[in-house]
């Protein structure tokens, strides 16, 4: 575009009495014009630059961009909008907003968030999302791009991972990036809520349905989350009884009150998620099968920290940023001899016991700038780093070695199972058996499994 275009153009979208909205196939925000700036109550030049999400909590104009679609005027709240995906040679770029109020309305939105009011409150909206998912490993792209998909479409998902690996995040992440974006997200602890308390909970009751019930009766947590996602963690702490009210919903996509007679129609993604294998738990008849293969249309298996060493260093420096902030403790970083140390170390805890770990790091800081070993817990300090030298050997002689060690150190914590330690190599098991053979190691771990 030629600079007298150029000028046009900035002129024509900055005096337009639409609001106009710009971002990049990234979701950074390219343009805010004038009229934008006035109904939204934001800062063009703060928000200019920023992550769309960070701006405006909502992700339909993500969601249109990324599945390449077209909304036109919709209404919303106080607004209608017209929503469409920029294209350049049949590829997306970026993403289109307009808006403008309705006709014969005089009110001018509050915040940001009024923009396409649709009064939820705090416990029903989605707070994370991709863009604080760190991890730039192999397992951690192949999980993210997997997770990506998976919010484009409507099925149910399954997530599963052990205690601290972050499911919730992607549930929250795929919510956010969905269609259903400016719907409630409603999330349930299935191993929080009494037994006697749960059908209750889940799906309402009826006035007068039991003592104590309340005379004008209660909304249950699917006709909260209508329109939306619900997640139900731990899924696999559900008692059996609510499990068969639970496969109804999904089939029939109703429910009834307690105390109830009417089939009320509910329009609800389901995500559960859990640290538990539901199919040992359907071979000890503690889960349905049926129930299970609803919530297992589509798998996010959520990789263990220790499966993913390489992202330590970037999630250690982003918790440490996090935590300084909050606590209002400045710090510059963290050592190398100290990630060393973190990346040496098992993680039974995933993330979570890292992001503890750093928050007592960092409060241990006196006038140090740094995190260093001896702010680590001795547990992690006692594990030995090994150090590998060029002095007397070829570059291919060290990488071996590191390979060995790694190997064996694998077979350690797997207590020798085979199987699983090709898994956490990324190894296949004829694989892992040449390496076994090429470094000598079949007599050292041939009494393992």
């Amino acid at each position: 575009m030629s600079t007298v275009n150029s000028y046009y153009y900035n002129q024509v979208i900055s005096n337009i009495n639409e609001g106009v909205i710009i971002i990049d196939k990234k979701g950074t925000i390219k343009i805010i014009n004038n009229a934008a700036e006035k109904m939204l109550r934001v800062n063009a030049e703060n928000s200019i630059g920023k992550y769309i999400l960070n701006i405006f909590p909502y992700g339909e104009l993500l969601s249109v961009m990324n599945n390449c679609e077209t909304q036109l005027n919709k209404k919303e709240g106080k607004f209608v909008v017209t929503r469409k995906a920029i294209t350049q040679n049949g590829e997306v770029i970026g993403g289109l907003q307009i808006f403008s109020e309705k006709m014969g309305s005089d009110l001018i939105a509050n915040s940001p968030n009024e923009v396409f009011e649709n009064n939820l409150s705090k416990d029903k909206k989605a707070i994370y999302t991709f863009e604080n998912i760190l991890g730039t490993s192999d397992k951690s792209k192949k999980v993210m791009d997997f997770a990506k998909r998976v919010a484009k479409i409507d099925s149910n998902v399954l997530i599963t991972g052990e205690s601290g690996t972050g499911k919730e995040l992607f549930a929250h992440s795929i919510h956010n990036a969905s269609r259903r974006c400016l719907k409630p997200f409603v999330k349930i602890n299935c191993g929080a809520i009494p037994a006697e308390l749960f059908e209750s909970e889940m799906f309402g009751y009826e006035e007068g349905a039991f003592t104590g019930a309340k005379r004008s009766g209660k909304i249950g947590k699917f006709e909260h989350a209508n329109g939306g996602t619900i997640l139900l963690d731990e899924i696999g702490d559900m008692p059996m009884n609510m499990q068969v009210k639970l496969l109804r919903i999904i089939q029939e996509n109703e429910l009834v009150r307690v105390g109830g007679n009417d089939a009320i129609k509910v329009d609800v993604r389901v995500i559960a998620s859990t640290n538990k294998s539901l199919e040992q738990l359907i071979n000890d008849g503690k889960f349905r099968e049926d129930l299970y293969y609803r919530l297992d249309v589509m798998h996010l298996k959520v990789p263990a920290l220790r499966e993913r060493i390489e992202d330590i260093e970037e999630l250690s420096n982003g918790l440490r940023i996090k935590i300084s902030k909050k606590n209002g403790i400045y710090s510059e970083g963290i050592s190398r001899e100290a990630i060393d140390y973190l990346k040496s170390y098992s993680w039974p805890g995933n993330i979570r016991q890292l992001e503890n770990v750093i928050e007592r790091a960092i409060n241990l800081l006196d006038e140090e700038l740094f995190i260093m070993p001896k702010h680590l817990p001795e547990k992690i300090t006692e594990n030995e780093i090994k150090k590998y030298s060029l002095e007397n050997n070829y570059l291919k002689d060290v990488v071996e070695n590191v390979e060995k060690d790694i190997i064996m150190e694998c077979i350690e914590k797997t207590g020798g199972n085979k199987k699983e330690t090709a898994k956490i190599l990324g190894l296949s098991r004829a694989g892992l058996y040449k390496k076994l053979n090429r470094y000598n190691l079949i007599k050292s771990s041939s009494t393992q499994k």
